[in-house]
């Protein structure tokens, strides 16, 4: 059995924690977790909490981290910066009857460098009128990125789209695209093509079911994995994986997370969605090496949403614990 760090954080977090481990122990506990105290309360206190879950994140290879309000440090920067996390992975697909938006089927894998562009430097004020930034691209991370898109490619597609501002930003996105270019030719039997951010922006709300892979910078992987998540219907109902990696770009360290945020109006009431949540624990399971287990976790949630049951914020009448008990019912194997 694995062990798995928890990092445990603020609003709804020990909500999603118990839907989690109640669903780990359905299934025969397949990991073990290590629980670690980040709430904000902690982190503030001191940097006893953010280095006792970054050493038991290197020293595990893998966590599941729950939301965390930042206040005067973020956490997650924190991991990307001091666990040299260089890609960040967000599925993003429709669920049956959610989306009052598009009505297809939207199957997309947003993959985006962790680190640089513009998130890297808050940047200054000059005087009065005005303030600069600067703007960063550097090749580990961008190899790694692509390498991590066109092997996900390899696997359930054929198809890599890579997109920036390559005709205005010539020196930062121009480097972007000329990596990702390169490594495309080691992956002869994917198709790959640039476009342009915000023709693509258009063209993802326009025509979703066109694109399959999508590698991009950081920045504008936050901007494009928020507009999907629009599309589907609730960024609630999105996870999130952020990996390190070897010089050869195998995954090292992975960190799995629901991409929601504390919803400090609905904690403790037993209201929260943990669909998010759920679904980051099905892709640490598969990181894991329990790949059927971890994909049926997945796939149990659409199939809930799917057949109406569902969370009151999703239309449907169910509390957490009985979302939760849901999705066992489907995912547990048959013996």
């Amino acid at each position: 059995m694995r062990e798995v760090a928890e990092l445990n954080g603020d609003g709804i977090a020990p909500e999603l924690r118990e839907a989690v481990r109640h669903l780990n122990e359905g299934l025969g506990s397949p990991v073990s977790f290590r629980p670690i105290d980040w709430s904000l309360e902690r982190r503030e206190a001191g940097d006893e909490a953010i280095d006792e879950g970054l050493e038991a994140c290197r020293a595990l290879g893998v966590a599941m981290k729950y939301p965390t309000v930042t206040e005067t440090v973020s956490p997650n920067q924190v991991m990307r910066d001091r666990l040299d996390l260089a890609v960040i992975h967000r599925p993003c697909r429709t669920y049956p009857g959610v989306s009052k938006n598009y009505t297809g089927d939207i199957d997309i894998h947003v993959v985006r460098v962790a680190t640089g562009g513009t998130y890297e430097d808050a940047g200054h004020r000059i005087g009065y009128h005005s303030a600069v930034s600067v703007r960063i691209m550097e090749r580990a991370p961008v190899e790694h990125a692509a390498h991590f898109a066109f092997r996900l490619a390899e696997q359930h597609r054929r198809d890599v789209v890579s997109t920036s501002k390559y005709t205005i930003q010539r020196a930062a996105d121009g480097l972007f695209e000329e990596i990702v270019a390169e490594v495309a030719q080691e992956y002869r039997n994917t198709r790959h093509r640039r476009e342009l951010f915000d023709a693509l922006l258009a063209k993802v709300i326009m025509m979703p079911d066109r694109f399959d892979v999508i590698v991009t910078p950081n920045e504008y992987g936050d901007f494009l994995s928020d507009m999907i998540y629009g599309l589907i219907g609730s960024i609630g109902l999105g996870a999130s994986a952020s990996y390190a990696f070897t010089a050869s770009h195998q995954p090292s360290v992975g960190i799995f997370d629901p991409a929601g945020g504390t919803a400090p109006d609905i904690a403790g009431k037993g209201i929260a969605n943990p669909s998010g949540a759920i679904e980051a624990y099905g892709f640490l399971l598969e990181f894991c090496g329990h790949r059927q287990l971890g994909r049926g976790v997945v796939d149990a949630v659409r199939d809930c949403i799917g057949a109406g049951e569902r969370t009151g914020d999703l239309g449907g009448k169910l509390n957490t614990r009985e979302f939760t008990e849901a999705v066992l019912r489907r995912a547990a194997p048959r013996v």
